[in-house]
């Protein structure tokens, strides 16, 4: 591409496949991956420029690659950000954003309904004497709340994992702005495509680009996204010195997942809806969780934030007790014989899991009903696969 030209004004789709390219002299038309540790300089004086960032330029692929910043590039275009950080998965993102924003004594306001891991890793943090207040995602009083004068951070994501709860971004903003703590969205479940949460008031958005962005299972990323003050003068840093690093190759796999992430995610929504809405129907399922499906709680703000309801769909299976809520549930899932069974999503291949067993086993008994992950849920990424075989292998287990 020209390096004069300039991607304003094109739409999304253009911008996904053509930011973040800067061609070499050799005039490839494919995005090359530079595989390489360190960077060669001109002089001394350049290196100790470059060193101290007086100039600007790649120093080590621990924190500057050219194939890194084309990912990072592309995504922010996408994501209407100043800036964005790559990292080596999605947890390394959501811990470097914790390593950057909060001290010891400090504190985090969280939803419940996090990812398990995510949830841990807060939990890990008290051992460091920084404090996690779990609030309910869709009641912004709640987290009003639960703000004190050590809170540093609100951490949410929306939908939720795995009961796809919606957060009202704008009122969740307007509290944090008021006290002026930073507003850090996961964004994994919709993405660009679907939702941008930094047009919503947020500060940082999270990326597992593991899931969609990547798209096909292959390969680990993650990404904070922001402002370039945030980005470059308080998250950059942590990059730089812990090296939670993306590299290269991966970078090149997620930069061509981006390519395809908009006609994807349509599919993948369409799908979902329709297997919903086929959930809905079943006499031995008790609930869908689904913000498409005009069952949804929270339906209407859902349609107001994002432009389709997603591709995970949760039910939970109808039963008399815990331990016959899970058998039942699991007789679902071993019922399957086209859907992997995976704890991953976002993949083209429909992928089946049981939360409480597996992806919030961790977390414990309580956290689970206190985040309503029961035994009976089981949660559903719908992939690329047609939705009525999806459907039909689902009914050989119920």
């Amino acid at each position: 591409m020209n390096d004069q030209f300039s991607l304003d004004g094109l739409g999304f789709d253009t911008r996904a496949v053509r930011a973040g390219i800067e061609r070499t002299p050799f005039g490839e038309h494919a995005e090359p991956i530079f595989v390489t540790s360190s960077f060669v300089f001109e002089s001394a004086a350049q290196a100790a420029a470059r060193f101290a960032g007086d100039e600007q330029g790649f120093v080590y692929s621990r924190f500057s690659n050219p194939t890194v910043k084309a990912f990072q590039d592309r995504l922010a275009s996408l994501e209407g950000a100043e800036a964005c950080l790559a990292t080596a998965s999605g947890m390394s993102a959501i811990l470097a954003t914790v390593l950057a924003l909060v001290r010891q004594g400090e504190h985090i306001v969280s939803s419940a309904g996090v990812f398990g891991a995510t949830a841990q890793l807060f939990n890990m943090f008290a051992r460091y004497g920084v404090e996690t207040t779990y609030v309910p995602l869709s009641d912004p009083q709640a987290w009003e709340r639960a703000v004190g004068p050590a809170t540093k951070m609100f951490y949410l994501e929306t939908p939720s994992n795995p009961l796809t709860e919606i957060a009202d971004l704008a009122a969740l903003s307007d509290i944090a702005r008021r006290h002026r703590v930073p507003l850090v969205v996961d964004n994994c479940f919709s993405t660009p495509v679907l939702q941008r949460p930094l047009s919503q008031g947020a500060d940082l958005v999270v990326h597992s680009a593991t899931k969609y962005i990547d798209g096909q299972g292959r390969v680990l990323g993650g990404a904070v996204l922001g402002s370039a003050k945030l980005i470059e003068e308080t998250l950059l840093p942590v990059l730089r010195t812990a090296g939670p690093t993306l590299s290269a190759f991966n970078a090149w796999v997620l930069l061509k997942g981006l390519e395809t992430l908009s006609i994807r995610m349509e599919r993948q929504c369409a799908n979902a809806l329709e297997v919903a809405r086929w959930l809905e129907a079943q006499p031995r399922v008790a609930r869908v969780h689904y913000p498409g499906l005009e069952s949804h709680p929270q339906h209407a703000l859902a349609r107001r934030q994002q432009s389709a309801g997603g591709a995970i769909v949760a039910f939970e299976m109808r039963a008399r007790d815990d331990a016959a809520a899970r058998a039942a549930a699991w007789r679902v899932i071993d019922g399957c014989r086209v859907l992997s069974i995976t704890g991953n999503l976002g993949d083209v291949k429909t992928t089946i899991t049981h939360p409480a067993s597996t992806t919030h086993q961790r977390i414990g008994p309580e956290a689970r009903r206190a985040a309503g992950i029961g035994e009976g849920l089981i949660r559903l990424a719908v992939g690329l696969d047609s939705a009525a075989d999806i459907c039909a292998d689902l009914a050989r287990g119920m």
